[in-house]
């Protein structure tokens, strides 16, 4: 067994689609601290979406929705678990390039 601590994925979308950040790797069980940073000179509102087995972002899959971040301030999500590799963390901007979400993690394989 490995247990590694690293930055795992980062993305800045430049559309208002939501998009998956991460997926684990097949035999991996993640913990996962993601920071979504607004890097404009506006509000932004942020969905993130945690799919464990899937690619639904919708209300069912919400962990945050319509939150709204003041230009250079974040978010914070920790301790969510993944252990599937099917499924995605995700996000979506109301705001194209508005929006930074680097996934970090504590990985086991």
């Amino acid at each position: 067994m490995t247990i590694e601590y690293s930055q795992l994925a980062q993305a800045r979308e430049n559309s208002t689609n939501a998009v998956s950040v991460y997926s684990p790797g097949a035999g991996e069980t993640v913990q996962i601290f993601a920071k979504v940073a607004n890097t404009t000179a506006a509000t932004a509102k942020v969905r993130v979406f945690h799919d464990n087995d899937g690619t639904t972002y919708d209300e069912t899959t919400t962990i945050a929705w319509d939150v709204e971040i003041e230009p250079g301030q974040f978010l914070e999500i920790d301790k969510v678990f993944m252990d599937n590799s099917a499924g995605n963390l995700a996000y979506r901007s109301d705001t194209a390039n508005a929006l930074v979400m680097t996934v970090y993690g504590i990985v086991k394989s």
